[in-house]
């Protein structure tokens, strides 16, 4: 059982703390967090063991879960990567891509695993779509929340939007080609509506869309293919998938069929892939276990949280110009 510890916490960090305690993958060593009152109402409330520095709770495991702000994710992993430990990161990898780039070089050099937590690949919705969705070449996704101030230092595209980003590189097979871009501030030092179109090369077009200054919370993402739309809505967790076929010499009374101007007719019908309910943040902290102990490929690697951060980057970079 590999033994892991937590690097801050604060919202997020608590939920992490309670999984892997419960975890039969993990032994939880402990945590540490720089604000020692958090900290030891933590400890004393919770039961967790609280580690007095980051040397001293790296110095006792074999895992590092970092889920401190994403400033101080490139000190936290350099740390810890060079004290040979494995390190899980919270998205968005790092500050900026030339950190993210270096910590991809650290863990090669010290021969360690890493993963990022892009916990939207393990949302159950999109797991039981993901291997329907091939080729796609239109996708349209909205992630929109109320407004939290937790989260406001970083543009919208790093704190929502790119967990679409990175659900989108993960099915499009293609490298970006073209990237425009809007965003709006209107509360936060920093957009808090964003809208962005990324063309790829072989013509796939994602348009995304993130507000966290909504009057409701949505996270959808529809995908659209030849003969076939996927809809995955990661918030409440369902899917429907909307297929076309060749149609039936001689259709059924309640069949619906579709006939265009060639005189070509297809078929409509519904699929309805199970759904099975999981707890996503538990399921990316156990499949890296998995990875450590089998010497296998994490499911989101440094590499995939780094070119998600670039491509957020260059979103940003829209807004500029």
């Amino acid at each position: 059982m590999l033994k892991i510890g937590v690097l801050g916490a604060g919202h997020l960090g608590k939920i992490h703390l309670r999984l892997l305690n419960q975890s039969e993958k993990y032994e939880l060593v402990g945590f540490y967090d720089p604000n020692s009152e958090n900290a030891d109402k933590i400890s004393r409330e919770l039961g967790y063991h609280k580690f007095n520095s980051i040397s001293e709770l790296v110095a006792a495991v074999d895992v590092v879960d970092i889920v401190t702000p994403t400033l101080s994710h490139y000190d936290c992993a350099k740390e810890v990567i060079q004290a040979g430990k494995h390190v899980f990161l919270e998205k968005p990898i790092s500050n900026t891509v030339e950190e993210a780039e270096e910590i991809i070089a650290l863990a090669k050099q010290y021969n360690v695993q890493g993963q990022v937590g892009h916990v939207e690949r393990f949302n159950p919705a999109f797991i039981s779509t993901k291997n329907m969705i091939y080729n796609p070449m239109f996708i349209e996704t909205h992630r929109l929340a109320e407004f939290n101030p937790r989260g406001t230092d970083v543009p919208v595209v790093l704190d929502l939007m790119i967990h679409d980003i990175d659900v989108i590189l993960s099915v499009v097979k293609s490298k970006v080609k073209n990237i425009n871009a809007s965003g709006v501030s209107v509360i936060s030092d920093t957009p808090d509506i964003a809208n962005a179109r990324i063309e790829f090369e072989n013509g796939c077009v994602a348009n995304l869309t993130s507000s966290r200054i909504s009057l409701k919370n949505m996270r959808k993402t529809r995908f659209f293919q030849k003969d076939a739309y996927i809809s995955v809505d990661f918030l409440d967790k369902m899917c429907e998938v909307v297929k076309m076929k060749d149609a039936p010499e001689t259709p059924g009374d309640f069949d619906m069929i579709l006939q265009n101007a060639e005189g070509i007719k297809k078929q409509i019908y519904f699929e309805n892939p199970d759904v099975e309910a999981n707890n996503a943040i538990l399921d990316e902290l156990e499949t890296f276990a998995d990875a450590i102990n089998n010497n296998g490929t994490p499911i989101v690697t440094l590499e995939d949280g780094t070119e998600a951060l670039r491509i957020a980057y260059r979103i940003i970079d829209c807004f500029n110009e």
